[in-house]
């Protein structure tokens, strides 16, 4: 039930009413009793001063009479039970009733030189007021006490009546808000519940879809602009996929009918050619053999990088200046082969430098082979090709230089389209670069290209290529 973002919500809205609800009970009670307890007390005390005046003297002794004015003050359907006791210094009871209970420390304070006490009287709590009053004769003053005292039913009745209706106001308040909050949440919440079961209602295979965020509240509106760009992105990747397969079932298509069709020479025909014809024969099925060998490895390796790049890996630090420097010692054979000068060059802007780099791919050796290797595949003889490092303070930047046909222009963003080619006569494969992007992407770094002329070939002829892979500091 807690999972239910209504339900949730609503406990948002309805807890903090609730709490405000039953503080504003106890305050309201509060008030209610000191209002009770005020009209209570100021019956109490007008009685006690009434009674005060009825004292006279008489005979030389002091009386003291209790008119119906006093007792009219307590009147009520309460039928509450009044007590009165008036006393001398001496305790001597002059009316009322005897033991009467008075405080436990006599404390008379204020303008009236009153005090007002809770006690208990024949088994039933009252509210009582004592006061004193001094007449004064020819032999001098005499003190008298002054006891009036109430049962508190009247008292509590009128605390009920107070309360009571304002407690009422305050349950309904909260029972309307906790109507109106379910209902708010449900219907504010239904093109919300809308849109999950359009989604749900979809076939699993259907990722042409589109959510219209105008029809949604302003809060939704980044649910459903979040859930279109990544269905566009499936959708990328599935196109992208579809186009991955046909272009590998393409490329292994010429180098497998190859092979098919010299395996299916038979020995007779095999025996009936010359020398040259089956030196001619078993090239191309070499050919072929390492055709399919070279694609196999790049789409294997192409597969390693994305997973690589789609799953995070525990950052290492990684010393390209080692890596580089291990490759060259790899592609030297081939270099000398095709008499390409392969050179090697690093620098810092700082002496203390660093050509160490923190990344989570395990492919950055594979992206250095992949750039040596374009390199020298597309650079003629005699050419150069240089692989360098520059160690930066915003990062390392590895780059490899060649004087080769270059890239044109419109085609740079294209080069690291799978199995895009730009030269047919080669041997690639067409996925060197598209290798390098998601090596790249997987350490967050940036690629750039650009013209490098390198040696003494003609630049109209030879513009050359330079590829830069910045790699920030993280």
């Amino acid at each position: 039930m807690f999972n239910s973002l209504r339900t949730r919500l609503a406990l948002w809205l309805l807890l903090p009413l609730t709490v405000l609800v039953l503080v504003c009970s106890i305050l309201s009670k509060r008030d209610a009793n000191n209002v009770a307890d005020y009209v209570q007390d100021h019956d109490l005390l007008s009685s006690a001063k009434i009674l005060s005046e009825r004292l006279i003297w008489e005979d030389g002794n002091v009386h003291a009479t209790v008119p119906p004015s006093a007792l009219s003050l307590f009147m009520s359907p309460a039928h509450d039970q009044i007590y009165l006791s008036v006393t001398d210094t001496d305790g001597n009871l002059l009316a009322g009733q005897a033991d009467f209970p008075q405080p436990a420390q006599l404390q008379l304070a204020g303008a009236d030189a009153a005090q007002w006490y809770d006690a208990t009287w024949q088994g039933q709590p009252i509210r009582a007021v004592v006061t004193s009053r001094a007449m004064y004769d020819v032999a001098g003053s005499r003190q008298f006490m002054i006891m009036v005292g109430k049962t508190t039913h009247s008292r509590d009745t009128m605390v009920r009546t107070l309360w009571l209706p304002t407690l009422e106001y305050l349950l309904w308040a909260l029972g309307i808000a906790m109507v109106v909050s379910v209902t708010a949440l449900t219907l504010e919440l239904r093109p919300l519940l809308r849109m999950s079961r359009q989604l749900a209602e979809r076939p699993a295979k259907d990722m042409d879809f589109h959510i219209d965020a105008r029809a949604l509240q302003q809060e939704l509106r980044p649910l459903a602009d979040t859930v279109n760009q990544f269905a566009r992105t499936i959708r990328a990747q599935i196109k992208r996929q579809r186009e991955f397969i046909s272009d590998a079932a393409h490329q292994l298509r010429t180098p497998l009918a190859i092979q098919a069709h010299t395996l299916a020479q038979t020995p007779k025909q095999i025996e009936g050619m010359n020398s040259d014809q089956q030196a001619a024969l078993w090239t191309r099925l070499q050919r072929s053999n390492q055709q399919l060998v070279n694609v196999t490895n790049q789409l294997l390796m192409l597969a390693q990088a994305e997973q690589s790049e789609a799953h995070s890996h525990a950052v290492t630090p990684v010393d390209l200046e080692a890596l580089c420097l291990q490759a060259l010692e790899r592609f030297a054979p081939v270099a000398d082969q095709k008499t390409i000068d392969l050179g090697w060059h690093g620098e810092r802007d700082e002496p203390d430098a660093s050509f160490v780099i923190q990344t989570a791919s395990p492919l950055i050796t594979e992206l250095i082979n992949n750039l040596l290797d374009n390199a020298l595949r597309y650079t003629p003889a005699s050419g150069q090709v240089t692989l360098g490092l520059r160690a930066k303070a915003d990062g390392v930047t590895l780059y490899v230089e060649d004087n080769g046909p270059g890239i044109p222009a419109q085609s740079r963003d294209k080069v690291f389209d799978r199995f895009y080619r730009i030269a047919t006569d080669t041997q690639g494969t067409g996925l060197g670069l598209a290798i390098v992007q998601e090596v790249a992407d997987a350490c967050h770094a940036e690629i750039r290209l650009s013209d490098a002329v390198q040696g003494s070939a003609s630049p109209s002829e030879r513009p050359g290529l330079r590829v830069e892979i910045h790699f920030p500091r993280q």
